[in-house]
């Protein structure tokens, strides 16, 4: 593997979103019709080699993703992980998540009033919130809801019996800061619409099916 390709890899592996072959090639000193030509070099190379993960072109550019054979795999093996070793800023994201499905990376930023790219790739990396689509006045901003695996996690049946929040509180300062981060939007409609409930439940069920 050449040295642009190794870069690459390392580039996509810390990314937390789809990458524009432009953008990589700002931090290589390339232009970005190398950059596309190595990224499409190590898509091939993935698929011929049958790897457990797999580089695909989406909106907004390029990433890692695993493979789709190995679901099955992963899903029992996330089903392994304790949820109650969460950190405070990974079950408060979670907490947003949950009750204001789907939402984005900002709206996250907004209720939680910090940065959230941590926590989002722990909860992502243990299966418990997925990419569900863009918002449609920001295409470029991803989307994200919970997973049949964290139904599973809080022996959840649907999104109709999440807890009260305060139960995703790691300790007293947790309880208190989702308390009040969350107040403001608690009473609109339970928190979560019904619609946008039966959506979600609907595309985990999909997921769950496939």
């Amino acid at each position: 593997m050449d040295t642009l390709q190794s870069k690459l890899e390392a580039l996509l592996i810390v990314s937390q979103e789809a990458v524009s072959a432009r953008t990589l090639s700002t931090f290589l000193d390339v232009s970005a019709d190398t950059v596309q030509d190595a990224l499409v070099r190590l898509q091939h190379e993935y698929t011929s080699e049958n790897r457990g993960f797999q580089l695909c072109e989406v909106v907004g550019g390029w990433r890692l993703y695993t493979h789709p054979a190995y679901q099955d795999l992963i899903q029992a093996y996330i089903q392994t992980w304790d949820y109650k070793r969460l950190s405070q800023a990974a079950l408060e994201t979670l907490a947003v998540i949950a009750y204001h499905q789907p939402v984005s990376r900002e709206g996250i930023r907004a209720i939680r009033g910090v940065a959230s790219d941590g926590p989002l790739a722990s909860l992502k990396e243990k299966g418990y919130i997925r990419e569900a689509g863009h918002d449609k006045q920001n295409p470029h901003a991803v989307l994200f809801a919970t997973t049949k695996a964290f139904l599973e996690a809080f022996d959840l049946r649907s999104l109709s019996d999440l807890p009260p929040l305060e139960q995703f509180a790691a300790n007293d300062a947790s309880k208190e800061f989702i308390r009040q981060r969350l107040q403001a939007t608690s009473q609109q409609t339970d928190l979560l619409s019904e619609d946008i409930a039966q959506e979600v439940e609907a595309q985990n069920s999909q997921i769950g099916n496939e």
